[in-house]
């Protein structure tokens, strides 16, 4: 699979693990735990988006629950899925941050509306983990392949 969402170049130099000055580099293992933290991030992001854009039942009851009115839940459901297909895409960087924020957005108001109702937050943890990992291993991916570019 990840022959399929790499470049050519970035296989090239997961085949070869090593940049084009020769150095030891493990884009191969960068790309593994990219993939591993983007992958559980946009598997609970879709997740999360497919019944808002419904406007599911069991989704309307929780906004409800939470005191939100259920004309927000399509708005959030597309912006998630918006979200995911920009960390998918090729290339633009910049829109790929703004996909992290919203994330982090998005995951930091479900949590404060969650605590607001007293209900129990600490599976939120592990979002914030997913959103972190992918961010980071995106950084050192692309920072290991502009680097082996560099020549």
């Amino acid at each position: 699979m990840a022959n399929l969402l790499t470049s050519v170049e970035d296989r090239k130099l997961i085949k070869n693990d090593q940049t084009k000055e020769g150095n030891k580099v493990s884009l191969k293992k960068i790309t593994i735990g990219y993939w591993f933290f983007t992958g559980l991030l946009i598997a609970l992001m879709l997740l999360g988006s497919i019944p808002d854009i419904m406007s599911a039942p069991e989704a309307v009851a929780l906004f409800k629950h939470l005191g939100y009115p259920a004309y927000l839940l399509p708005f959030l459901g597309v912006a998630k899925l918006l979200g995911v297909i920009a960390i998918l895409m090729p290339g633009f960087p910049g829109i790929k941050e703004w996909a992290y924020a919203g994330f982090f957005i998005d995951l930091t108001g479900a949590m404060y509306s969650t605590i607001a109702v007293g209900d129990p937050w600490v599976f939120f943890i592990i979002g914030y983990i997913l959103i972190a990992g992918s961010y980071v291993f995106y950084h050192r991916k692309r920072k290991a392949v502009s680097l082996s570019h560099a020549k």
